[in-house]
């Protein structure tokens, strides 16, 4: 004769209740055992749900992401050097009689390099060992923004 049993769990009633496999009896609550919907329980300080949060957002999810800091920061303007430009004539400059005529307004001329030929240049703003060197070759500088102490320079 076939014996009908009960499930396990509609078993555990009464005195001496054991726990039907779920481990310790808070365990059997609801959705509140695990703290929420969605992604909750996937703190990165126990990597808990390490292999399905990687899985799904790729590795980068776990750790610090790089640098931040306020856009005021950043230093932006563009600079060059006097041997790119002698190098690239063409490209930044035309040609005059005698000397190349270069404007590149958005950038800083820095004095890395040799001057050989009269070059005439107009620029944001320019170092002071660059405005000695073109000098220097019998050219001219022109810039923008001159700080006190090159203001005899550049002229």
């Amino acid at each position: 004769m076939k014996v009908k049993k009960r499930k396990k769990y509609s078993r555990a009633h009464g005195k001496g209740m054991g726990t039907a496999g779920t481990g310790a009896r808070k365990n059997k609550r609801k959705s509140g055992n695990k703290g929420g919907v969605g992604m909750s329980g996937t703190g990165k300080r126990a990597d808990h749900k390490k292999t399905l949060v990687q899985k799904r957002h790729g590795h980068n999810y776990f750790g610090k992401q790089g640098i931040t800091r306020g856009k005021n920061l950043r230093d932006l303007r563009q600079r060059i050097n006097l041997r790119d430009l002698v190098s690239n004539l063409e490209k930044y400059g035309k040609k005059l009689k005698d000397n190349w005529e270069i404007s590149i307004p958005k950038y800083k001329v820095l004095g890395v390099g040799e001057v050989k030929e009269k070059l005439i240049i107009n620029c944001l703003e320019a170092s002071a060992t660059a405005i000695e060197k073109v000098k220097a070759a019998g050219g001219k500088i022109n810039v923008k923004k001159v700080k006190e102490d090159l203001v005899e320079d550049s002229e």
